[in-house]
């Protein structure tokens, strides 16, 4: 057995990174081989359309590596935080924090380097084949179309640098846990030193109150100047950035307030406290989902407020028919873009619900010998999963909605008489049902695997 195995157990422990490495392959391929195409049938023509749609690709492509990088972080210091006593009985025999590690780098970089070839090659395969398919059909013209692109390659080393920097990440806490603390028990959670989280915090409110202060004056600019778009913009990045350094802060609390609602029983009680037992990693587990989610929003909802606008700008009905109709297409076609990288959150998310109950067998066993039944067990796996989820996806939607209808606002406001909200209710009602699909499927098999065991024989596994 090598260090790998040692440190991380098997391979299928790091599913998860391989998935998530190879989802991120296939649409970096996707989308780079369609720039390619477009630039083939764009040569000599001098539109440009290539070159925007390469820029396009680069926006998308990057975050989608972000969400995954973040998914990758949690299924990383989820699995170790399941191996503390394995560790730690490593570091009792001589083993450095240091040199495990480098093992847990090692292996999410091979894992994540055979998942990103494997989904680059589908994704050029995929193109390729449609490629085909719409040039015998004739919806594309002949020409002389790329097999591969060179920027696969920049895209291979991107996704394997970012699953090497997420094992870095995920594992850089819970190794740096003393042997003594760790044969303690199997949670890796502690408390950030006061000064850093205070300073965390301060920096947190300041970029969350100055960007949305920001983005509300773009929105008001809007009204009467070009300029409102970009005040707008840089508005919404500051606010997202901090968004991004104080989640450790939000997320755990609008988890908390909204497992409120789960009822008053022992098992919704417990599903409570599991939520945000350790806040660090209920803030992982949840941020890629917020992101995705606030993604789709954002442009289902500023789509939607564009188009409901039109008909306040100076266009006959012909034109604003036809201005309604690109703006449809436009939307549906970035929502499809954009929506992988929900589906990379929901993978990460499903997992990590798998990974932490299986590793709660001996809380489970005790559950169940203390009177608790499967049935209950069951609700208490699912009532955590929808804590999770269902706060996720509102408070998604929630930021969605602000940053789409005042994105648009400062786009055409000018044109534009009043605020329009956009209210995509379609897609809105779209996102809820993938929701609920998502907490069934989180909780399904880790419940049913949990059930499957027996009180004494979950008693019998090593903490």
């Amino acid at each position: 057995m090598n260090a790998r195995n040692l440190t991380l157990g098997s391979l299928r422990e790091l599913g998860t990174v391989g998935l998530v490495a190879g989802l991120c392959g296939a649409y970096a391929a996707t989308l780079i081989m369609a720039a390619s195409m477009l630039g083939a049938l764009d040569d000599g023509s001098g539109s440009g359309a290539d070159a925007m749609l390469t820029v396009v690709a680069s926006v998308f492509i990057g975050i989608a590596l972000y969400v995954g990088t973040v998914v990758i972080i949690n299924a990383v210091d989820t699995v170790i935080s399941g191996r503390l006593r394995h560790i730690a009985l490593l570091r009792l025999l001589g083993s450095s924090a240091r040199s495990l590690r480098r093992s847990v780098m090692r292996s999410t970089v091979t894992v994540g380097a055979v998942g990103a070839a494997a989904g680059l090659l589908a994704g050029t395969a995929l193109a390729d084949v449609v490629r085909i398919v719409l040039v015998s059909r004739g919806t594309m013209p002949k020409g002389d179309y790329p097999l591969v692109s060179p920027q696969l390659a920049v895209a291979f080393v991107l996704i394997a640098a970012s699953a090497m920097v997420a094992g870095w990440l995920g594992s850089r806490v819970v190794l740096g846990v003393s042997p003594a603390t760790a044969l303690a028990g199997t949670t890796a959670y502690r408390r950030a030193p006061l000064r850093k989280s205070v300073l965390r915090a301060v920096l947190a409110v300041l970029f969350l109150g100055g960007g949305f202060a920001v983005l509300g004056l773009g929105a008001m600019v809007g009204e009467s100047s070009e300029m409102g778009f970009f005040i707008a913009f840089l508005g919404s990045v500051a606010s997202a950035t901090g968004l991004l350094i104080g989640a450790r802060f939000v997320i755990p609390r609008v988890v908390s307030m909204f497992s409120r609602l789960l009822g008053g029983d022992p098992s919704s009680r417990i599903a409570r406290r599991n939520a945000v037992l350790d806040p660090l990693r209920t803030t992982r587990s949840t941020m890629g989902l917020v992101i995705g989610v606030t993604l789709v929003t954002t442009f289902a909802s500023g789509m939607r407020a564009l188009s409901d606008s039109v008909s306040s700008w100076d266009l006959d009905p012909e034109q604003a028919a036809m201005a309604r109709q690109v703006l449809s297409v436009a939307s549906t076609v970035l929502i499809c873009i954009i929506v992988i990288s929900s589906i990379i959150a929901a993978v990460g998310f499903v997992s990590t619900m798998s990974l932490t109950v299986l590793q709660r067998h001996r809380e489970i066993g005790l559950l169940r010998a203390l009177g608790f039944t499967r049935s209950q067990v069951r609700t208490m796996i699912t009532k955590e999963s929808v804590a999770l989820s269902a706060s996720a996806v509102l408070f998604g939607i929630a930021l969605g909605l602000v940053y789409g209808t005042l994105g648009a606002q400062s786009l055409v406001g000018v044109m534009t008489t009043g605020l329009v909200w956009g209210l995509p209710l379609p897609a809105l009602i779209v996102i809820a049902l993938a929701g609920l699909v998502l907490v069934l499927v989180s909780s399904r098999r880790p419940a049913r695997r949990a059930v499957a065991v027996t009180p004494v024989e979950a008693l019998r596994i090593e903490a």
